[in-house]
């Protein structure tokens, strides 16, 4: 089998056993794409998981596209995008057809409220993972604390704050910085 049907039998094991969208999804990609594919490095994967995250759209598919087209051109993404998407298609088609009665049942209740501990354990280890793996410089550390007690703090008192917001005003940060380095001569790396 070449690189491209590969690439599509992964993401479509991806998209059927990943449950709780693209942020549960980010510690599969990691293992599958870094660990044993070695199709992308550490630092690729967290461009990447920047770029999904700051993109319109669901995270698990702009992952998908992204890493797709890094891995096999248009063609990659194409595949990859259509892999990650075909099972949730089909199950939710497949639910679609007796909801009602579906959420009826005792079980599968039960089971939900099972997944949804599997899902904030997976969005936690991607977490960490990413913090393992964060660049350990003044600006990287404060905008991680701000954005962790802006988060707590806002958790705590109920205050409605998207996510988006805080992934725009970090990137806006790091562009400012990125400026201000360049305007000091210091080049892009800080150097």
């Amino acid at each position: 089998m070449g690189k491209l049907g590969r690439l599509f039998f992964t993401f479509l094991k991806i998209g059927a056993f990943t449950f709780g969208g693209g942020y549960a999804m980010i510690a599969l990609l990691e293992t599958e794409f870094i660990d044993r594919k070695k199709w992308m490095t550490r630092e690729e994967f967290l461009d990447m998981v920047a770029i999904a995250e700051s993109t319109p759209g669901p995270v698990a598919i702009n992952s998908a596209t992204y890493i797709g087209y890094k891995v096999a051109g248009v063609a990659g993404a194409a595949l990859a995008t259509l892999a990650v998407s075909l099972p949730s298609f089909g199950i939710i088609y497949l639910i679609s057809l007796f909801f009602e009665r579906f959420l009826a049942l005792e079980w599968v209740a039960r089971a939900f409220r099972g997944i949804q501990v599997c899902v904030v354990y997976l969005i936690l280890t991607a977490g960490l993972d990413m913090l393992k793996n964060l660049r350990r410089d003044a600006l990287s550390l404060v905008i991680f604390f701000c954005v962790l007690a802006v988060m707590t703090a806002f958790s705590i008192f109920s205050v409605g704050f998207s996510s988006i917001f805080y992934i725009l005003i970090s990137g806006l940060v790091g562009l400012t910085a990125y400026s201000l380095r360049r305007l000091s001569g210091k080049g892009a790396n800080g150097k």
